[in-house]
């Protein structure tokens, strides 16, 4: 990055970009392919010179990636390029029936895939990609960075924003000694967010209750610790494989704001205490903290600047939430950004990313807070856990954790009759064998179309430009007979017998018909 940076045409006028994004992670790389493919402008700023840290590799750098992540990395055609999640396959697809084997957690009580009744998702076909698969962080990134660059989206590394101003028109952003301006700034920079600080965004929230410990060791008596996740009276330790522990310290978050570096013996002190044994490390490799502190923004948009992922919200690592919410926010912002952008956005269009996102972080932070409650080093907390360990126990119970866990039943309130409208649109096999997802990677709305209505045809024709017409019979339609969809994948009308013009009108005007006196 130059002084002032230059044009494509090598003058020395300093580039406009449509979008600024801070932060280089997934969610920053993820919302810079969203709009680059919408053919925005985009400048992606990151911090740190090289992308590449032990802790975005296994062990340390695994991910569960939920039902929603999974379908929008697949309707993009980014699914296929993630090889982990091909060697590490989800174990409850394709399962045979009563199969006994842990998929997922709540607070550390396991739930099991003979338990989940996947026929209570009324909108889960065979067609659908998997609920949830590991996936590595530096291979997400990895693979998310070649598909911006393909894209055209400039990414700057070793520079951080250090400051910025708005006006009515414009940011211009300052890293380091550089300057340049751009039509949106969104903030991807994480839970220390330079531009949420800058921006002066309210983050509300709890305090911490523990400080969470992740580490790389060699243990010289392994065989004093047991294997798996174990809650003491004192905290929680797990030992997933050989060397690999995690602890939760309830200590109010006290050590990871302390300052005080990570040491052997740290590490020894509060795995000693928590194990109530007398465990020895005999070498620290790494070592990193963390903390349940819940907090979201009150707002994600301050003028032309926006907030997204851990910059808009933070909580507690469990259950493994922070990465699909902050790619769930990309995926929502992504398209509504660039309507406005390119003035095609109708009013009220790029509010709507806050009214449907921000209920959705603060359930998952809640949700977080639960599993704290129940983990916690009490007798009250010991008897909730049997209580729950007893309902996860069952068909219902684990149908219902499992549901919430991998994003199934995350719903924005669209209006409209139909239980459909709001959701993931299911992945739809048409009868030449094309699915859904495929029909979806150029980031457009689509009318599906399963009765080929030509009265629907001649209607969406005014909107060739933003949604793709399909239409065609699919070996499983749910009854449906035609549907409206959202670039982002969500619902925004849906018919079975009675084609409702009116309402169909009514959906494309509020996701689809721009307005002339609208921002951009």
């Amino acid at each position: 990055m130059k002084a002032t940076l230059e044009s494509k045409d090598s003058t020395q006028h300093p580039v406009t970009y449509d979008v600024i994004i801070s932060g280089a992670g997934p969610v920053g790389l993820f919302l810079a392919c969203e709009l680059a493919l919408a053919s925005c402008a985009v400048l992606l700023l990151e911090k740190a010179e090289n992308p590449q840290s032990p802790l975005k590799r296994l062990p340390f750098g695994i991910r569960g990636l939920n039902a929603l992540s999974i379908e929008a990395l697949d309707r993009r055609g980014l699914l296929q390029e993630l090889e982990l999640h091909k060697r590490f396959k989800n174990p409850h697809q394709n399962a045979g029936q009563g199969a006994r084997r842990q998929v997922g957690h709540f607070a550390g009580i396991p739930f099991q895939e003979g338990d989940i009744d996947a026929s209570q998702w009324k909108y889960r076909l065979p067609s659908s990609t998997d609920t949830s698969l590991m996936s590595e962080l530096e291979e997400l990134e990895a693979v998310l960075t070649r598909r911006a660059k393909a894209l055209g989206v400039a990414i700057e590394r070793g520079l951080a924003i250090t400051d910025f101003q708005q006006t009515e028109d414009r940011v211009t952003v300052q890293a380091g000694s550089q300057s340049v301006e751009g039509k949106w700034l969104v903030g991807c920079d994480g839970s220390r967010s330079v531009v949420r600080k800058v921006g002066g965004f309210e983050f509300a929230g709890t305090e911490p209750e523990f400080t969470g410990y992740t580490t790389k060791v060699d243990i010289a008596d392994p065989e004093k610790l047991k294997p798996g996740r174990n809650l003491t009276s004192t905290g929680m330790y797990l030992q997933s494989q050989p060397g690999y522990i995690i602890l939760q310290d309830f200590d109010g978050g006290a050590f990871h704001t302390s300052g005080k570096p990570i040491t052997r013996e740290r590490v020894q002190e509060v795995l000693r205490r928590i194990s109530g044994t007398d465990v020895t490390i005999s070498a620290l490799h790494t070592a990193t903290t963390w903390t349940d502190r819940a907090r979201q923004a009150t707002t994600y948009r301050n003028g032309r600047v926006l907030l997204a992922g851990d910059a808009a919200h933070i909580h507690s690592p469990l259950g493994g939430q922070g990465l699909n919410l902050g790619l769930g926010d990309a995926m929502n912002l992504g398209w509504k950004l660039a309507a406005t952008i390119q003035g095609q956005a109708p009013i009220g269009l790029l509010d709507s990313y806050y009214t449907e996102r921000y209920p959705v972080g603060a359930q998952v932070l809640d949700w977080s807070r639960a599993q704290v409650a129940l983990m916690s080093p009490s007798p009250q907390s010991r008897a909730l856990q049997a209580i729950f360990r007893d309902l996860m126990n069952t068909r219902d119970g684990a149908t219902y954790v499992a549901g919430r866990v991998w994003g199934i039943f995350t719903h924005y309130h669209l209006g409209g009759d139909h239980p459909l409208v709001g959701y993931s649109v299911p992945n739809f096999e048409l009868e030449d064998g094309t699915k859904m997802s495929e029909l979806m990677r150029a980031g457009q709305g689509i009318l599906l179309d399963f009765a080929s209505n030509p009265a629907l045809k001649t209607w969406v024709s005014a909107y060739s430009d933003r949604i793709k017409y399909v239409a065609g019979r699919a070996k499983e339609q749910l009854s449906l007979r035609a549907a409206l969809i959202r670039p982002d994948g969500f619902v925004a009308w849906a018919a079975d017998s009675d084609l409702d013009c009116n309402a169909l009108e009514q959906a494309a005007a509020r996701w689809f018909v721009s307005d002339s006196g609208f921002e951009h």
